[in-house]
């Protein structure tokens, strides 16, 4: 006969020795397993849950103190709570917005071509304090921006041929703009473009 192995429950205690864990109704060990089922769980500590969800979000990216302290919000937990989580999460350098918003500066800029006024705009969104955005916008001056500015429109610059030079100086100079760009540098970038490669716009949209 072919013996079957039963897997115990490990989340079951183990019955005393000498009793069967198996009893019939009313028994020990049915009473006992009723009374654990129907003893509700303790409320988890507030702090706890705190710490437990500001680790999760910042697993894998960084965030902002106002982007944890709104999840937190969002969450229910006690604002004095919070504040006590996110301070001590600041001093053991979990939450540091000024490096934060230098690796934002660094990777929008050369990722996304974007200029000092839209990054200053975006860390806004994500609660940084002015004081540290300006600091980490001034690792970027004019003469960067205007580099970037000219690899922006070199790249765009083919897409634009056959077009009149009235519209592809508003499509180039509008890319940059979208992107934080000053319409005076905007502008000067585009018409020197168009100028090295032929299409001279001299005439158009003096800023």
């Amino acid at each position: 006969m072919t013996r079957r192995t039963e897997w115990a429950d490990p989340e079951e205690p183990s019955p005393p020795r000498g009793r069967s864990r198996r009893a019939g109704p009313g028994g020990t060990a049915d009473a006992t397993h009723t009374a654990k089922a129907d003893t509700p769980p303790s409320p988890q500590d507030p702090a706890e849950r705190a710490r437990a969800i500001c680790l999760r979000l910042l697993t894998g990216t960084p965030r902002t103190r106002k982007q944890l302290a709104d999840a937190l919000k969002k969450r229910e937990i006690p604002d004095d709570v919070a504040e006590e989580v996110l301070t001590r999460f600041e001093e053991v350098g979990l939450i540091n917005d000024a490096a934060f918003a230098d690796a934002w500066v660094e990777s929008r800029h050369h990722g996304r071509g974007l200029a000092r006024r839209a990054l200053a705009r975006e860390l806004r969104t994500k609660g940084v304090d002015t004081t540290v955005i300006d600091e980490a916008v001034a690792q970027l001056d004019s003469d960067q921006e205007e580099d970037r500015a000219r690899d922006l429109v070199a790249r765009k610059l083919r897409s634009t041929r056959g077009l009149d030079r009235d519209r592809r100086l508003r499509r180039l100079a509008g890319m940059l703009a979208r992107k934080g760009y000053p319409e005076g540098m905007a502008l000067r970038v585009v018409r020197q473009a168009l100028q090295e490669e032929g299409d001279d716009a001299d005439d158009l949209y003096e800023p």
